[in-house]
């Protein structure tokens, strides 16, 4: 079989999707890649894999009809080159135009939703009438599809409750997985005490909160460091470098990185303080190697602790609540090794990339 696989950005596809592309080639089948243009690393990443890739327009963020138009162009002229057996799309914009151009050229489409994002957040006149406008072409995009899969129950049942998809057609899996072989367990450092935050510089992924939050930690420890580790965005909801550099005397911006291990083996508690999630990859991959987590009772976050087991969940949006628990991280640092343990146990037993990659493979009928 040729299956076409489109990713939001490249690395998104190399990061998230290398280890799933590797087990459909294990069954015998072709695998094509399309998503923006390849930027070198990635290109010889891609050619390793023996993945054929194909570049589309495509502008993550930001309302363009112009640019919608030529995405979906774009996606019709590969689907009639290719003629794949079977597409599957991750992220908004793919699914949607992907969706709308496998109905028109009657291919099989899979939709992974890893997330609701942007456009279904908030309660602005503005985001509502954005809501209504992405519910529509979620509708249309997915009327034909074989299957819709979701990474947590509340963005089924939203999906499910707006009308967009048929129960019948849902699935969910534990987000994209983790190679537990690679993201090995590591023991806890016995440095300053250290928290880290993995993100694209956005305001929904409570960055501002994180922030708040060390400024009132370092006020009565102020030897405890915070850091983040993460790329510039470009969406509605972009943070400036002027903005995070602002948070420079309490918050350490260390950057993009393409390999995240190196940051989490030096911290003692991951924190994610996000407003939504599909299911975030970054916290797997903390709790893989060992450490507590940190984060919000947010769709998808929440997935990732059990209560006082592995971690705490804060409240959405509550810089106060998340300064306390970090607090107590400090006064009980002797508990963080037991509940990282905790953290790697839930991987393997829930969140093995394996494993979830069986499950995907079980959906997509590649057997």
């Amino acid at each position: 079989m040729k299956i076409l696989i489109l990713g939001t950005v490249p690395n998104d596809l190399l990061n998230f999707r290398s280890e799933l592309i590797k087990d459909i080639q294990k069954k015998g089948n072709e695998v094509i890649a399309s998503s923006s243009e390849l930027d070198s690393n990635s290109a010889i990443h891609m050619k390793e894999l023996g993945i054929t890739y194909e570049s589309i327009f495509l502008n993550r963020h930001g309302l363009s009809l112009r640019g919608d138009i030529k995405t979906l162009a774009d996606l019709l002229k590969l689907f009639k080159k290719r003629n794949p057996n079977l597409v599957l799309a991750h992220g908004i914009k793919l699914v949607i135009w992907g969706g709308i151009s496998a109905r028109i050229r009657r291919i099989p489409f899979f939709a992974l939703i890893t997330g609701l994002g942007f456009a279904f957040q908030g309660t602005s006149f503005k985001r509502k009438l954005l809501t209504r406008l992405v519910s529509f072409l979620y509708r249309i995009a997915l009327k034909n599809s074989k299957a819709v899969i979701f990474q947590n129950e509340d963005n089924r049942k939203i999906f499910i409750d707006k009308n967009i998809v048929t129960p019948s057609k849902t699935h969910i899996v534990n987000g994209s997985g983790v190679d537990i072989n690679k993201f090995t367990f590591t023991k806890i450092p016995e440095s300053k005490l250290s928290f880290l935050l993995v993100s694209r510089l956005l305001g929904e992924k409570g960055l501002r909160e994180y922030a708040e939050a060390a400024k009132i930690v370092k006020e009565k420890f102020p030897d405890v460091e915070f850091k983040i580790v993460g790329t510039q965005d470009n969406s509605l909801d972009a943070i400036s470098i002027g903005e995070v550099m602002s948070w420079s005397k309490y918050v350490d911006y260390e950057g993009p990185t393409n390999d995240v291990r190196p940051y989490i083996k030096k911290c003692h508690v991951y924190v994610l303080p996000s407003y939504h999630e599909g299911l975030p990859r970054s916290t797997l991959e903390a709790m893989s190697m060992g450490r507590p987590i940190l984060t919000t009772n947010a769709s998808g976050c929440k997935e990732t602790v059990d209560e006082n087991v592995n971690g705490f969940l804060v409240p959405i949006g509550s810089s106060k609540e998340l300064a306390k628990r970090m607090i107590w991280f400090v006064k009980n640092r002797d508990e963080i090794k037991s509940m990282g343990e905790q953290s790697r146990k839930i991987v393997e037993k829930r969140f093995d990339v394996r494993k979830v990659n069986k499950e995907m493979l079980k959906i997509l009928e590649i057997y």
